[in-house]
């Protein structure tokens, strides 16, 4: 019996894709939902799983060819009943992808059963991770569910649990090192020789195993390399990190206090230029981590595509801090959540989306695709970077609504737990870099968004009011948009919309 390997649905008016790389070969073994390709298009990279289990018969499209959605790439020959058209399966020792197996004992008696612990799916279009921290380390006894270690992608950080209850018997991917979706990450032994297997495979992949270090709590690998460097202790270090792990930063301080307490006191001599030698001495080079590599790479991209412009006005927040304070304890008495600025200036920014659609719509080749509704964007600032986890029909959500989910979802943000689906599909973004004390700045679109409000620092100024000089809260709004698709008047439009709904929020309530 033989099956067709068709190409997915590759996404809103994405028509075509390039074979990009081929897993598997002819004759090649597969399993149902095992990755044979990998599909390229102009906007995601898409995995094709097997449809069913059996042997990879003809390849159809080669690598490099273009396909369209639903075309023909390959056929598999799926085992019959008897299983005559199913290939003999290769000897136990040569087929290390089989996810159990019963080894050690010739009666049985001491059987261990291996079962792999494998990359999870990490996200629409992410095919690799680096393994960031082992929980546990070779020899110790996990329960089922219990977390082993983390991944880092280029967006977010991922938890692999144990797939069974057992005992860890070998880790097939270090910390720092890559790893493919799909691809094995360590083996657990469970049964009566478990104990066994696990003390015989510490001997040989011992280099692969994360060095335990007689804690809970295992340190970063940079952290260690560091302390060995320098010549400290790990007890001459605090840690900052998660649960007391040691950063690679602790180490730089804990050396700086070091050097500074055993340095005797020297006579005054004319400084002396450093030489180039010695600069590099003092240097340190870090490699990016994934998530700062993709914001790097998206905000140089969107310098480079959308023809952007900036537009500033600025807002007197007498009325929505009045409003605030007033109502404050009501609102977090009622709804178990406090009343912030983000709920008014999203409110009014979706208020003014409604009037200036432009802002709110996104190029597509020839297109323009206009929304018509609002997946609020809100820029979070975490340990590893910027984040922009989305509210989505933000425009349909009340103001307790607003901040459960801004709240919610910046804990999360701030912890690496968010989703791939949680930061797609934004429509708008604000930012708000008032929090760190900016003044004014002019933010950076997300694309393929066309317009993105930065919020800055609230600050008391003099301003003329009915011929009079009063102090006022007051706050430089910016708005960035893609002049590709947005005037001047609609972006002018949009930030005087909201600089309207915020000195009156009483506009919003009637629709002004």
């Amino acid at each position: 019996m033989s099956t067709e390997v068709r190409v997915p649905a590759l996404g809103e008016s994405v028509t075509e894709a390039t074979v990009a790389t081929w897993f598997k070969k002819p004759g090649d073994a597969v399993a149902a939902d095992e990755m044979l390709c990998e599909l390229e298009t102009d906007k995601v990279t898409v995995e094709v799983p097997s449809p069913a289990a059996g042997t990879l018969g003809e390849i159809v499209a080669q690598e490099g060819e273009t396909v369209g959605v639903d075309a023909l790439l390959a056929t598999i020959t799926e085992a019959d009943a008897d299983g005559e058209d199913k290939p003999a399966p290769a000897p136990q020792e040569e087929r290390p992808e089989a996810s159990a197996a019963a080894t050690d004992g010739d009666d049985g008696d001491d059987a261990v059963e291996t079962i792999d612990v494998m990359v999870p799916a990490l996200g629409e279009s992410v095919t690799e991770a680096t393994v960031a921290t082992w929980f546990r380390k070779v020899g110790d006894t996990v329960a089922a569910d219990e977390m082993l270690c983390e991944l880092e992608t280029d967006k977010v950080s991922v938890e692999v649990p144990a797939p069974a209850s057992g005992t860890l018997v070998e880790i097939l991917a270090g910390e720092g090192e890559t790893v493919q979706a799909g691809g094995r990450l360590a083996r657990l032994a469970s049964g009566e020789g478990a104990a066994a297997a696990a003390a015989s495979s510490t001997d040989a992949p011992a280099a692969k195993a994360a060095p335990g270090s007689g804690k809970d709590v295992e340190d970063a690998p940079s952290a260690k390399k560091a302390m060995a460097e320098a010549g400290i202790s790990r007890d001459q270090v605090t840690g900052s990190g998660r649960d007391g792990r040691v950063m690679k930063d602790d180490v730089a301080r804990a050396a700086a206090a070091a050097a500074h307490a055993s340095a005797p006191a020297a006579p005054a001599q004319a400084p002396r230029a450093p030489s180039p030698a010695e600069d590099a001495a003092r240097e340190e080079r870090v490699r990016m981590t994934r998530l700062r590599q993709t914001i790097a790479r998206r905000l140089k991209d969107a310098q480079n595509t959308a023809a952007m412009l900036t537009t500033y006005n600025e807002v007197d927040m007498t009325e929505v801090m009045a409003l605030r304070n007033e109502y404050k304890d009501a609102f977090f008495k009622k709804h178990g959540v406090r009343l912030g600025f983000m709920s008014f200036f999203t409110k009014a920014c979706c208020h003014a989306l409604k009037e200036v659609p432009e802002v709110n719509a996104e190029i597509d080749g020839t297109d323009i695709v206009y929304k018509n509704y609002v997946h609020m964007g809100i820029a979070t600032g975490t340990p590893t970077g910027l984040v922009v986890p989305v509210i989505r029909d933000a425009d349909a959500l009340s103001f307790a609504e607003i901040e459960k989910a801004i709240a919610e979802k910046g804990a999360r943000a701030r912890d690496g737990k968010l989703s791939m689906a949680e930061m797609q599909g934004g429509t708008f973004t604000i930012s708000n870099g008032g929090v760190y004390g900016s003044l004014m700045s002019s933010p950076i679109l997300n694309p393929p968004q066309s317009g993105i409000l930065g919020m800055h620092k609230i600050q008391d100024r003099p301003m003329a009011i009915n011929g009079q000089v009063v102090i006022r809260p007051m706050m430089y709004l910016a708005l960035s948009y893609d002049h590709r698709i947005v005037d001047g008047k609609g972006a002018v439009t949009f930030l005087v919309r909201v600089k309207e709904a915020l000195e009156d929020p009483r506009r919003l309530l009637m629709d002004l």
